[in-house]
């Protein structure tokens, strides 16, 4: 009987037999120890000398190659999961060639190079499962709200956001994009269904290779009828703590093994950090937070020489060690530590500038990445900022009707520095301000004579936000990158393989 390794428990005392891939293999006291993994789970596989022909086999198995094993399962709480199997035969179905992906370390640039082969890691086994919840978590908070999705193009003729930012390609005899974002198409269908979403890759031509920036990338955008900034504002507030529970629920293992603190996302609720725009210009500029600042800096630079003893410890260790695996897993220690390092040492480079740049911050520019990362690095909750100048945001945000400089929209802001995971805002339901917010953006209104069309046939207030998924998944996860959360990241320069 053939079942999936995160069944083990439901077969406890059973024989059976599983199918997957040898993850790792050791010897010792006449037992070979199989480590296989299925995609369900990783299981200890024990081998002893008795059952000669398994044990054979066993023993010449190269890393990755393809299996079937049977034998009974039994509880061993040692064991990953809880359970191993005692092994009484042992069929290989490929033999692999020597595995390029080892147990010594490996920099980010070879395992990019290899992510075809890396996916196969415990590492990023359990981000993927983190994401498939996440995405499954947002579509079922949508679809029990009654919202309706609603697949929009990917090939466009304009810009959603910044035309700078436009990946173009050739469309038979003329030119298309690459879409932006789907919210101008899901406007047009939450006046017929009311409420809709979608969720798809987008794309930003943007040169940017900040630790937050993909060429592509997905997300989940609802739209909403009869809607106002308020509403959008804690749709996205019950959709984040709907999801981050979702995680927790399931997950706490795999964020565990990443080396989350969970007990930081347990801190996720309701209600979120408010702050307008005019606020947080406001905190940056204060010498409260400049002092909070340099207090950071010094904290970190206590932190970073934590880690430098730590790494000189280590060192003394892989010289003293006899052991080949020994050595093996402790320069993979040191590799991580030296990542860790270097990455807050480039930070702490950094700081004087981002402190000088908040200090000076003059109203009317966008948040930069530093501002957010100082402002949600304030708060162990997100954080929502509204009401910015219209200047810096896009032509059909809804303008305010209490300053005429400020547009109703909203960014929200991952906790621990992470920064803006969601844009969004109330749209322009007039067409008059509608066309004239276009000419002020350089936009030929003609262009979009599809999107003025909701403005002239029983137009409404609305709204919507945008979610970055492998931003949520960098935050939820605490991970460093964003390239790690999307399975072939797309960045400036990457796009092998």
């Amino acid at each position: 009987m053939f079942i999936q390794i995160k069944d083990f428990a439901t077969h406890d005392g059973q024989k059976v037999s599983i199918r997957g891939w040898v993850y790792g293999r050791r010897s010792g006291g006449g037992v070979v120890f199989l480590q296989v993994r299925d995609g369900s789970g990783l299981c200890q596989c024990v081998v002893e000398t008795a059952t000669v022909d398994a044990f054979q086999k066993a023993s010449e198995l190269p890393r990755e190659s393809s299996l079937t094993v049977s034998g009974v399962v039994r509880r061993d709480d040692r064991a990953p999961g809880g359970f191993e199997l005692a092994v009484s035969a042992v069929e290989p179905i490929h033999l692999a060639e020597e595995y390029p992906i080892t147990r010594k370390a490996h920099g980010i640039d070879f395992l990019m190079s290899h992510r075809h082969l890396w996916l196969r890691s415990r590492r990023p086994v359990a981000i993927m499962r983190i994401r498939h919840t996440v995405i499954k978590a947002c579509r079922d908070f949508f679809d029990n709200r009654g919202f309706t999705l609603v697949d929009t193009p990917i090939l466009v003729a304009g810009a959603g956001e910044d035309a700078q930012t436009l990946f173009p390609v050739e469309y038979f005899d003329g030119k298309a994009f690459l879409a932006q974002t789907g919210q101008l198409y899901l406007e047009t269908a939450c006046m017929a269904l009311g409420k809709v979403y979608c969720f798809g890759p987008t794309f930003r031509a943007e040169k940017s290779k900040t630790r937050r920036h993909l060429t592509e990338f997905w997300m989940i955008e609802p739209e909403v009828a009869f809607a106002e900034l308020d509403d959008v504002v804690m749709l996205a507030e019950d959709m984040i703590c709907h999801v981050v529970d979702a995680v927790l629920c399931r997950h706490e293992d795999d964020l565990k093994f990443l080396g989350r603190d969970v007990e930081a996302l347990r801190k996720v609720k309701k209600p979120f950090v408010r702050m307008t725009y005019a606020e947080v210009a406001e905190n940056l500029r204060s010498e409260k937070t400049r002092k909070w600042l340099e207090d950071e800096i010094l904290r970190d630079k206590i932190r970073l020489q934590g880690w430098i003893d730590e790494l000189d410890e280590l060192v003394k260790q892989v010289d003293a060690a006899k052991k080949a695996t020994q050595k093996d897993k402790l320069q993979v220690q040191i590799h991580e530590l030296k990542e860790n390092i270097e990455d807050l040492e480039a930070d702490l480079r950094n700081r004087p500038a981002h402190i000088a740049s908040a200090q000076s911050f003059q109203f009317g520019s966008d948040l930069g990445g530093s501002d957010e990362t100082i402002i949600s690095r304030q708060f162990d909750k997100p954080v929502f900022v509204t009401d910015y100048p219209k200047q810096a945001k896009a032509f059909y945000m809804k303008e305010s009707a209490v300053d005429s400089r400020l547009v109703r929209n909203m960014d929200l802001l991952a906790p621990e520095g992470y920064g803006e995971i969601i844009g969004g805002s109330q749209r322009e339901e007039n067409q008059d301000a509608l066309v004239a917010r276009m000419k002020e953006k350089g936009l030929n209104p003609e262009d979009y004579g599809w999107y003025l069309d909701v403005r002239k046939y029983g137009s409404v207030p609305h709204g919507g936000f945008g979610l970055g998924i492998e931003r949520a998944l960098s935050w939820i996860c605490g991970l460093r990158h964003v390239r790690e959360t999307i399975p072939f990241p797309r960045t400036m320069g990457r796009m092998y393989p």
